[in-house]
């Protein structure tokens, strides 16, 4: 499955390290990244595949939301069924 992972807070460094090491210890492969900083703000969004088998989904975007909290960013995750339905309407 596919996910939109996004990412958005006060620039600091470690974000994109802690956000990628979560991802990688969990399995979950990066497909495409795009991030800028914006007046000191910092925003990331990525294109993400997971093994529908090995994750929780629900869960995933806790630990996600924790992990934000953490690096002091917001952090946050949806299924890209999610996207494609809203451009459909």
């Amino acid at each position: 499955m596919k996910a939109i992972l996004t990412t958005i807070g006060k620039d600091q460094v470690g974000i994109i390290a802690g956000v990628s090491q979560f991802l990688a210890k969990k399995e979950i492969n990066i497909l495409d990244v795009s991030q800028t900083i914006m007046d000191g703000y910092f925003t990331m969004m990525m294109m993400v595949e997971i093994q529908e088998s090995q994750t929780d989904f629900t869960d995933l975007a806790q630990k996600l939301a924790d992990l934000g909290k953490t690096l002091g960013v917001e952090i946050k995750i949806r299924r890209e069924e999610i996207y494609h339905a809203m451009h459909q309407l």
